[in-house]
């Protein structure tokens, strides 16, 4: 089908190019978003009347969102998560995680803008691109970690699985000793208690 896009779509073509797509991608996604409208020598003509007023909008709304882009490049958001010992996530963060953590902090974002290629699994520090408009895109880092103190710990940069089990067998080889040491003081006493 062919199409004349109404805003720049990323990997198809700028404002006002005549594209031939899929059919399916047309109806289901380029049509009811309003971000093209079908190649018919009336829609041309109706294109051609508007192609001022659609520039100005889109101006204006990349403008605005350059704005935001400046205040949001480079911040880091911070997601608590259930996790097991060596870090791995009970489910996953989705797009809708990150984008209400970003609202939270002081953003409007929607999910459809938050672009995670693969599934965030486990703890750590997640490079994420967020595209405020199709002409504006910036990078957030996300900081999946079991508690504060751990997402501050991995901001400074350690690596708190390492450490982690290191401290945690240190913990159970203390809990070993410990238990051995009081297991035949505690019979005693409480033989003694008894006698």
């Amino acid at each position: 089908m062919q199409v004349i896009l109404l805003e720049r779509v990323e990997k198809l073509g700028q404002m006002g190019d005549e594209v031939k797509v899929k059919d399916g991608f047309a109806r289901n996604f380029l049509l009811p978003k309003k971000k093209a409208l079908r190649a018919t020598k009336a829609n041309r003509e109706y294109f051609q009347t508007q192609k001022a007023q659609l520039e100005a909008h889109n101006l204006k709304l990349r403008s605005e969102a350059e704005r935001i882009a400046d205040k949001l490049n480079g911040k880091t958001f911070t997601l608590i998560r259930q996790a097991g010992d060596r870090g791995q996530l009970y489910g996953s963060v989705s797009p809708r995680d990150v984008s209400t953590a970003i609202t939270e902090g002081g953003f409007t974002v929607d999910r459809h803008q938050v672009h995670i290629s693969t599934a965030i699994k486990a703890i750590g520090l997640f490079t994420i691109p967020v595209v405020l408009h199709p002409e504006v895109k910036v990078n957030i880092t996300v900081n999946v970690a079991r508690s504060e103190d751990e997402a501050e710990r991995q901001a400074r940069g350690e690596n708190v699985l390492a450490e982690r089990t290191e401290a945690e067998e240190a913990e159970a080889a203390a809990e070993a000793v410990f238990e051995e040491g009081a297991g035949p003081a505690g019979e005693t006493e409480e033989g003694s208690a008894e006698t």
